[in-house]
């Protein structure tokens, strides 16, 4: 006897769902192509507790009753050239999300939008004075002693290069997410600055900072082909309102980057892609040399063994540069993305991480409430 889907009947049922999906890809290609359908992203609440420049310091809410809570506060360290919210892509699928359930108090430090003012930011800028006082503010705020550092991408590299040149800085631990620190092994950008004969005054703008859609193209660059084979993608799928959601999120954020500063971006190019600094331990900042030796805390070192931005040989090298006696590897079978949406993170990379920093932390009895 025939399978059900294979007779008459499954034939009809596979019509009626092509033209119910055909009909429901129309509705959400217009909405896409018009802009009336919209995802909001970086829902979670939180509050702005602190600026410097167009630094921001964020301090996410944590209302929830009752439940363990967790110390040292958490600070967030984002890279230069991205947008932030990333980490709170969306209700359910946000990386903050997930660490207040678990109970952290966590702030992120988003370094926002750069523009002329900026032009002249070096790394010790970031390194050596938002970093550290958006420390001394998380502090002050949260009554703590210490807090763990949680750096992104680039943000990582900033976290590590504060904690090598400040060991004195009171932290409980140092994690980072798809922290490149051999630079030779970025790809093509990185190869058109060290074998290309590219110079960062090639591709600066009229404000002295390197331009969001440079950042973009070179980032499209290490994957060409993966615009058409979204689109491929977009359309099969085009009929679920769920796909859809996660898609304009996604690809919202991953078309959205900021300013880099010129100065910052000008080290960038010659301490870290064509002296490898990092790598080769010949790295000066603000006249000091720094060793990731000196980075003694408990560490942790995520990274994506399929990340096109952050190649894993690039990232990699880590775990053996850093002095820390507590030091720990995740390397996961995902993407740049993945170590912070989607499933992999949810599955893997986000409990991973909880759990290094649970073991890390101490137990806080929340303050009684008032009665009303």
């Amino acid at each position: 006897m025939a399978a059900p889907e294979s007779g008459p009947q499954g034939v009809l049922d596979r019509i009626r769902r092509d033209v119910e999906r055909n009909a429901l890809r129309a509705r959400n290609g217009i909405g896409l192509v018009t802009g009336t359908r919209r995802v909001r992203t970086g829902l979670t609440p939180k509050d702005v507790v602190w600026r410097y420049g167009r630094c921001e310091l964020w301090h996410y809410r944590n209302d929830s009753e009752g439940g363990v809570r967790l110390g040292p506060p958490l600070l967030i360290v984002f890279s230069l050239i991205s947008r932030s919210y990333i980490l709170d892509l969306t209700p359910g699928n946000s990386f903050v999300e997930r660490l207040l359930e678990a109970g952290f108090d966590v702030y992120l430090l988003d370094w926002g939008e750069p523009d002329e003012r900026d032009a002249r930011n070096r790394l010790e800028d970031y390194v050596d004075d938002y970093l550290p006082a958006g420390i001394r503010q998380v502090l002050r705020r949260s009554g703590a002693d210490e807090v763990s550092l949680l750096g992104y991408c680039f943000g990582g590299d900033l976290a590590l290069l504060h904690a090598a040149h400040h060991p004195d800085t009171p932290l409980r631990s140092l994690s980072v997410m798809a922290t490149p620190v051999d630079f030779r092994a970025m790809g093509p950008t990185a190869a058109l600055f060290t074998r290309g004969g590219l110079e960062l005054d090639d591709v600066l703008d009229d404000d002295g900072n390197v331009p969001p859609h440079v950042v973009l193209q070179s980032f499209r660059a290490l994957k060409p082909t993966s615009e058409v084979s979204r689109y491929v993608t977009l359309w099969d799928q085009l009929w679920s309102d769920e796909y859809l959601d996660a898609y304009q999120a996604m690809t919202s954020w991953s078309d959205d980057h900021i300013p880099f500063p010129g100065a910052a971006a000008r080290q960038t190019v010659d301490m870290l892609v064509r002296d490898n600094g990092l790598l080769a331990d010949d790295l000066e900042l603000g006249g000091d040399r720094v060793h990731l030796r000196d980075v003694t805390v408990p560490f942790l070192n995520v990274l994506a063994c399929r990340d096109h931005i952050v190649p894993e040989a690039a990232a990699a090298p880590l775990i053996d540069l850093v002095g820390s006696p507590d030091r720990h590897e995740l390397r996961l079978d995902a993407g740049h993305v993945g170590l912070v949406v989607g499933r992999t993170a949810a599955r893997t990379t986000i409990p991973t991480i909880i759990d290094f920093l649970r073991r890390r932390s101490d137990a806080v009895v929340p303050e009684p409430r008032e009665a009303p």
